[in-house]
C-alpha cells in the first residue's frame, strides 16, 4: 500500500498579516498531482487542517476542493483534528463529504479504524484527534489524565486491543508533541509547562507506521514514526526547513520505506542583517526583491519610518527588526538613575533620546532645535 503522510496545512493562517490562501492552494494543487503521479492508495492529513476554531468561509471552500481533488485521484483521503482545528467543525463537515474521504475527529471512535484493503489484505487506519487532557478526561472518566501522554498512552491502549482482536497491518495518525523532537522557534505556539504535553516515543510501540503532526518542520524519531510538517513556511524560524510530504509504501509484512517529495515554495524566505544604508543599496541584496524579507538593521540607532523605506526596495519585507550591532552600555546605571540626575529640561530630552537610542544623545543639531523649542515654550508660558 502506499501512503503519502502530509499535516499541518494550516487553512486561513496569515504570515505577518498577509494572506497566504492563494498560496496554499497553490501547494495543494500540486500536493494533487503527486498523489496522482505516484499512484497514491491513502492520503493522510494528521492535524491542523484550519488555523482557527472559527475559520472564514474561504477557508472552507478551500479545503472542500482540496479534499474533492485528492478523492478524484481514486485515493482515500484521512484526516484528523490537531489543537488548532475545531473537532466539532471538521466533524460536521464529515458527514457532508463523498465516499472515499474520512474525518477522524471524536476520541471515543478512535478504536474505530478506517480499513483499508489492497492485494495484501486490510491496513487499520486509526485516527487519534488531538487530546487535551482537560477536555478528554471526562470521555475515559475511569482513566488517569493529567497529561497529554496519559490521554495517548490510554488511546493506544485501546488502539492495541482492537488490534489483539483483529490481527492487521496498522498506521496510527497522532497530532501531539513527542519525545525527541526539535521545535521550530516562534511556530508551535503553545506554551508548555516541564514536560505536562510530550508524549514518549514509546507510546506509540505496536503499530506499522505512526504519522505525526503538530511540528512544523519534518522529521524521524524513528523509521516508522516521521512528522512531515507543513506545506507552506509560515514563519521565518522555519525559513530553512523544506516543505514537503512522507510517500510510504508499506509491504504485505507491514515494513515501510520512506521517501521526501517536495512541494513548492511560493516565496523563499530570507533573514537580511547589515546597516540600513546597506539594506537599501547593496547590490548583493537585489536578488531577494521577491522574497519574504526580515530585515534586521543594525545601526546604533532607530531609522524613521523603516518599513516603509525598505519596502520600496523589497516589496515583500514583512518584518522590521532594530538589531544593533553593539549596543551601548548604559554607564549611568539606567534611565530611572539618568532622569534623576539631570538639572535641566534640555538635559531630561537627552536623556531620554540617549536611553532610546542605546546610548547615543542628541547631536548638535539636535541640541539647538531643543534649546530653541524649549526657549520657546518657557517664552509663551511666560506671556501667557
Amino acid at each position: 500500500m502506499r501512503i503519502l503522510h502530509t499535516s499541518d496545512w494550516h487553512i486561513g493562517r496569515s504570515f505577518h498579516g498577509h494572506s497566504t490562501l492563494d498560496a496554499l492552494r497553490g501547494v495543494l494543487e500540486h500536493l494533487v498531482e503527486q498523489v496522482r503521479e505516484h499512484d497514491v492508495d491513502v492520503v493522510i492529513v494528521a492535524g491542523d487542517v484550519f488555523d482557527s476554531a472559527a475559520p472564514a468561509a474561504a477557508c472552507y471552500t478551500l479545503l472542500s476542493d482540496a479534499l474533492r481533488g485528492l478523492a478524484d485521484t481514486g485515493a482515500h483521503v484521512i484526516v484528523t483534528s490537531g489543537n488548532h482545528d475545531s473537532a466539532a467543525r471538521l466533524g460536521f463537515q464529515a458527514g457532508l463529504l463523498r465516499e472515499g474521504i474520512h474525518v477522524l475527529t471524536d476520541p471515543l471512535r478512535l478504536d474505530d479504524p478506517v480499513v483499508i484493503d489492497d492485494a495484501d489484505g486490510p491496513v487499520r487506519f486509526y485516527g487519534i484527534p488531538y487530546l487535551e487532557p482537560g477536555i478528554v478526561r471526562h470521555v475515559w472518566p475511569g482513566a488517569v489524565m493529567r497529561t497529554q501522554a496519559d490521554a495517548i498512552d490510554h488511546a493506544m491502549s485501546l488502539v492495541r486491543a482492537d488490534l489483539q482482536e483483529h490481527p492487521a497491518r496498522s498506521v496510527v495518525i497522532s497530532h501531539c508533541f513527542t519525545a525527541g523532537v526539535e521545535p521550530t522557534p516562534g511556530v508551535e505556539r503553545e506554551i508548555r509547562q516541564g514536560s505536562l504535553d510530550v508524549v514518549p516515543l514509546s507510546s506509540f510501540d505496536g503499530v506499522d507506521y505512526v504519522a505525526l503532526g503538530h511540528i512544523h518542520g519534518r522529521q524521524q524519531l524513528a523509521p516508522t514514526v516521521r512528522y512531515a510538517g507543513a506545506p507552506l513556511h509560515y514563519s521565518f524560524g522555519e525559513g530553512a526547513k523544506p516543505r514537503g510530504s512522507w510517500l510510504i509504501d508499506m509491504d504485505a509484512a507491514g515494513e515501510v520505506a520512506a521517501t521526501w517529495l517536495d512541494l513548492p515554495i511560493p516565496r523563499r524566505l530570507v533573514t537580511l542583517r547589515a546597516t540600513f544604508d546597506e539594506l537599501l543599496e547593496a547590490e548583493d541584496y537585489e536578488a531577494h526583491v521577491d522574497d519574504w524579507v526580515c530585515a534586521q538593521y543594525t545601526d546604533a540607532t532607530p531609522q524613521i519610518d523603516a518599513m516603509r523605506r525598505l519596502l520600496a526596495r523589497f516589496p515583500f519585507c514583512a518584518t522590521v527588526m532594530h538589531t544593533p550591532a553593539t549596543p551601548a552600555a548604559d554607564a549611568s546605571g539606567g534611565y530611572a538613575r539618568r532622569v534623576r540626575a539631570v538639572r535641566s529640561d534640555a538635559e531630561l530630552v537627552d536623556a531620554f533620546l540617549a536611553h532610546v537610542r542605546d546610548g547615543e544623545g542628541a547631536s548638535e543639531l539636535e541640541h539647538e532645535l531643543i534649546r530653541d523649542i524649549i526657549d520657546q515654550r518657557s517664552l509663551a508660558e511666560a506671556t501667557a
